[in-house]
């Protein structure tokens, strides 16, 4: 399937964390002949797994961020290809740019068994040198002019001693893969199952970065045996998991902790579009200028005023000002207190729930801390109560920061993060009254059997389980125009249901419950009788007011309060000509006609 944009979300940060720029991926991939082994029962070879990974990586950085820098080199290869040719066996595929079309043509050209033709056609497999090959990926880094934010290497290989035991090639790949983690080159080792296992300590121990969290310790370990596996291992490098904000959790007077926000689960959407110029479909950008309404001259930022109305005078402000005015605070959370889990209550979820986690880097100890913060929370079921200001002249917030514990599978890889969940709680403005309608109650007996109805169609759900049909079918259309395909791929709605699987658990079930609810000879596709209307038709009151009234709301500085209809029929009543149809361009027309 097509790679949807990011879940974790990429937001400006709270102040200079730490230095911009675009993100840059190097995949350095064996060609030796054990990588074009066929697994067991049909399965791909690691070749043809690594080049499907590729290409998903490639097509995911076309929709999320095409400004990103991808590369694509061999090395273990019989012929040579590289910047001045300075390397021999490497082979540079594609060198460090954006992702495109043409690129993932390249990448489909070496899948399956005529890509492993091509590629032994055009690479062939020859002696092993991994020193030269990161050799060459620090002159495709070093030839990059752009700033670059995060610099990463995957190596793809099945071989734990790509030299067969030789100490001088040992150690120059030693020795250039430390000057590359010098500059800031982050190297991940994505190994693939061989017969008789992988070995990491014996060479790639010194090759690799090490993990960045305790979490990676097991997915460093274990090789990859799977497509499903290494996709799963290479988005959880590829993706950059960014803060959304990162602010000081004050616990008292001089406490402070670190923390950072971050979006677990964000709504996929399709991108907008882009306006093109017709004759040569370059970008068209928008701009906006303001006009004064009665001279038509050209306004500047300077020139343009915010006003209020209060007690029957316009306050003019500058824009200092207003800014002054919205901001209550400097960005952060507050303590304010605990309280009991239960005081938690469902419908206090008013929109969706952000993730909080130490910042360790920022202030030291805020990991200790946090965690023991965390502990006791957990041990006594209670949330925290904050006062949150996620940026600059925002407003306040008031936040629950409820506890979640760590949880691992079966192999002691991290399944859900520990940390608190902040939920946005309502402002008493925001809680309504609600005057539900009354509707049939039913009967115990409906009831259990609709209880029967239910534990039939029982499943485990995940949300990752389920892709988005409309997303997923609007990219595929996308990419079958940029490849030039006959047709997009075919899609499966993982959305509808299946009648016949719902069939088959409920059986007689589901008339049974029809029987009991339903009046007899019910018929669900007739319509209701329609309602009798007025002999008199109504009609919509004409909506007037008297020129005193309107007088006295203009001098109480109240025109504000009266609805757009109101305000348009008082135009029409007194024969104002207005320039527009916008509630203050009313006003504005009302008080000129009525003042003079």
């Amino acid at each position: 399937s097509i790679s949807m944009p990011q879940q974790y979300c990429s937001l400006s940060l709270v102040g200079d964390y730490k230095t911009t720029g675009r993100d840059s991926l190097v995949f350095l991939v064996d060609a030796s002949k054990e990588m074009f082994i066929k697994g067991e029962d049909g399965e791909p070879s690691n070749f043809d797994m690594t080049m499907q990974v590729v290409r998903s990586v490639y097509t995911s950085k076309i929709i999320n961020s095409h400004r990103d820098l991808v590369a694509l080199v061999f090395y273990g290869t019989e012929q040579s290809k590289n910047p001045r040719n300075s390397f021999k066996h490497v082979y540079v595929y594609h060198d460090l740019d954006e992702p495109g079309a043409k690129r993932v043509q390249d990448v489909d050209a070496l899948r399956g068994g005529k890509g492993a033709q091509l590629a032994a056609k055009t690479m062939g497999s020859g002696e092993t040198s991994l020193g030269d090959a990161l050799w060459c990926c620090a002159n495709l880094y070093s030839d990059i002019k752009l700033r670059l934010s995060q610099k990463r290497l995957m190596i793809f290989t099945c071989r734990d001693e790509p030299h067969g035991g030789d100490s001088v090639k040992d150690r120059q790949a030693r020795t250039k893969a430390s000057d590359l983690k010098e500059t800031g080159v982050t190297i991940d080792l994505m190994h693939l199952m061989k017969p008789g296992g992988f070995n990491v300590a014996s060479f790639f121990r010194d090759i690799v970065s090490p993990p960045e969290d305790e979490s990676e310790l097991g997915l460093q370990l274990e090789p990859c045996v799977k497509l499903e596996d290494l996709q799963k291992r290479v988005r959880a490098k590829e993706q950059r998991k960014r803060a959304m904000a990162r602010l000081n959790l004050c616990l008292g007077e001089g406490i402070n902790v670190a923390v950072g926000i971050y979006a677990t689960a964000v709504t996929a959407r399709k991108q907008a579009p882009v306006r093109l110029y017709r004759e040569t479909n370059e970008p068209v950008r928008s701009k906006t200028r303001t006009f004064h309404t009665q001279t038509g001259s050209l306004l500047l930022p300077s020139e343009i005023k915010k006003a209020q109305v209060y007690s029957k005078k316009q306050i003019v402000m500058e824009k200092d000002e207003v800014d002054a005015i919205k901001k209550f605070d400097d960005p952060g959370m507050f303590l304010i207190g605990f309280k009991p889990m239960e005081k938690l209550k469902r419908h206090h979820h008013i929109r969706p729930a952000v993730f909080l986690y130490p910042e360790e880097d920022e202030v030291k100890g805020s990991a200790c801390l946090f965690s023991a913060l965390l502990t006791k929370c957990s041990e006594r079921n209670v949330f925290a109560l904050c006062r949150c200001i996620a940026r600059r002249n925002y407003p306040p917030r008031f936040v629950a920061l409820v506890p979640q514990k760590e949880e691992v599978d079966e192999g002691k890889v991290q399944i859900t993060p520990p940390g608190f969940n902040v939920i946005y709680l309502p402002f008493a403005d925001d809680i309504r009254t609600l005057d539900p309608p009354q509707c049939p109650v039913a009967s115990q007996i409906q009831v259990d059997k609709m209880k029967e109805i239910v534990s039939k169609l029982r499943f485990k759900y995940r949300s990752d389980a389920f892709e988005n049909p409309v997303i997923q079918q609007h990219y595929r259309n996308l990419e079958a125009l940029a490849l030039d395909m006959m047709a997009p791929e075919d899609m499966e709605d993982l959305i509808m249901p299946k009648v016949d699987q719902i069939d088959g658990r409920l059986g007689p079930l589901v008339e049974e419950f029809k029987d009991l609810v339903y009046p007899f000879n019910y018929n669900p596709d007739s319509k209701p009788a329609a309602k009798q209307r007025d002999d008199v038709t109504r009609k919509k009151p004409k909506v007037e007011m008297p020129e005193e009234e309107l007088r006295a709301h203009m001098q109480n500085g109240t025109l504000g309060k009266l609805t757009v209809a109101v305000l348009k029929e008082a135009c029409k009543q007194f024969g104002v000509r207005t320039t527009g149809t916008k509630k203050q361009e009313l006003i504005d027309a009302l008080t000129e006609r009525l003042g003079s």
